[in-house]
Order: structure tokens, then sequence, then C-alpha cells
């Protein structure tokens, strides 16, 4: 597999899956810049590889990801690929969710990718290719409990990549989105540490809880999203579009 690209922009690119798949991307060739609101993690993930360029931003701010683009494609040239992998989730009754997390959570998983996204699609266009890649959820492809803020913004970020997909069909830019279930991640860790507190169960019991949800019976390791994503933006994926691949060991399909 051949990744026909140069420059690829990762959010959320600090740690977890974002940090897999920047550094499989590197791994092919790839200049990455990746971002994320802290640059201290941000500088971990680049100093795993000199193809690795660290930047902050903050995905829900328009003028800080325009401000992004305009210092990494002053250095490196047009992203010609966007991996939008920042995200947030915090758990709550639906009737207990306030209006702040509602909106927070909206915020970075669903109006931070598309900002993230927009400013290189008219690049795309005009070159006559690029790759979108969405890292979604199973959550957006089917419900959970407790976290209806997080489900609403995962459904959201499929339904924004099937639109951009019918969009840019005729282009050369494809546009798609991996949607793993839980994967062995910080916030997999925050997920636990939540259900231990509200419900007094041991961590071991939380950590199977989850797992279970799994067919397989595991959690998805971020290599195994990094994977999904090196491929959909290698040569041999170009008739690959408006996908939602799930990477959840059967969880859904």
């Amino acid at each position: 597999m051949a990744i026909p690209f140069r420059h690829a922009l990762v959010t959320g690119g600090g740690s977890g899956v974002g940090r897999a798949v920047a550094l499989a991307l590197a791994g092919e060739g790839v200049a990455v810049t990746v971002c994320g609101r802290r640059i201290e993690p941000l500088m971990e993930t680049a100093a795993q590889s000199p193809s690795i360029h660290a930047l902050a931003a903050d995905v829900t701010d328009e003028a800080s990801v325009a401000a992004l683009y305009e210092e990494a494609v002053a250095a490196r040239g047009p992203f010609d690929i966007v991996i939008a992998n920042a995200g947030m989730a915090q758990s709550a009754p639906a009737a207990k969710t306030t209006l702040d997390l509602w909106q927070k959570t909206l915020a970075v998983n669903l109006t931070g990718a598309f900002l993230s996204a927009r400013p290189a699609m008219d690049t795309m266009r005009k070159a006559g290719g690029g790759r979108i890649v969405f890292i979604a959820s199973t959550a957006g492809l089917k419900g959970y409990p407790y976290v209806a803020s997080y489900v609403t913004a995962k459904h959201g970020v499929v339904g924004l990549m099937r639109a951009l997909a019918a969009e840019f069909a005729r282009t050369g830019v494809t546009v798609n989105a991996v949607c793993p279930g839980f994967v062995e991640t910080g916030m997999l860790d925050e997920s636990v540490a939540n259900i231990v507190a509200t419900t007094g169960r041991s961590e071991a019991e939380a950590r199977a809880a989850l797992a279970a949800t799994n067919p397989q019976g595991r959690f998805i390791q971020p290599q195994e999203v990094a994977a999904a994503v090196l491929w959909l933006c290698g040569d041999m994926a170009g008739s690959i579009t408006g996908q939602a691949i799930s990477v959840s060991g059967g969880e859904t399909w």
C-alpha cells in the first residue's frame, strides 16, 4: 500500500488514537501536523518521529483553526489528508445533562470535526484528490445509555461524512468515518472511573462490563484504528467513500 499524499493534519494528536494515527502516517512517509489544546502531549508525539510537527489549536475555535492552517501550510504545504480525531465524552443521565455539557460535547465532537476539515476542502478539490477521515465511534451507529450528547454528536459526524462524500464524489476527494468501539485509551480510563464512582463496582468489574460490549470480549487497540485510517488514505482506497467503518469486533456493522 502506498499513500499518494504528502501532508496530514491529525487533530487530538497528543494521545490515544490520534497519536497512533500520526505515528502510522509518519511511518509511511507522510509529513504530519498534530494539534490539540495542550502543547505538551503533542510534543511527546512529535518526539517519536521527525516527520511529526506539533501545533496547539482549539478545534472549536474558527480563528484558532485558521491560524493553525496558516502556519502549517506555510511551513509544509497544503493538507491533503485531514484526520478529524479530537473528541471528548462525559456521561450523565439524559434528564440530568446540562445545556453546558450538551453544547460542549457537540462543539468538540461535531463542530470541531467540521471546522478541522473545512479549510482543506477547496484545496483538495482543486488539487483533484485528498482524504478526509472522521474518527467517529460505534456511538455514531447505535445508542448507548447515559451519553446522549456524545451519541448525538457522533451520529452528527457520520451524517456530516455522508453529506461531504456525496458532495465531493466527483472530485477525487474521499470522505469516510472510522467508528471504533471502546478503545484502550485515556478516555476509556475516564469512563471506567465514572462507572466506579457512580455504581460502586470495582475497576475490574467496570472494565469487564465495557469489554463485554465487544463480541470478541476485548478492547480495541489504538493501532487497530490507525490501520483502518491508513487503508482509507492509501492509493487502493480511492473508491471507498461515504463509509462508516466499524472497528468493534462485531458490535456494529
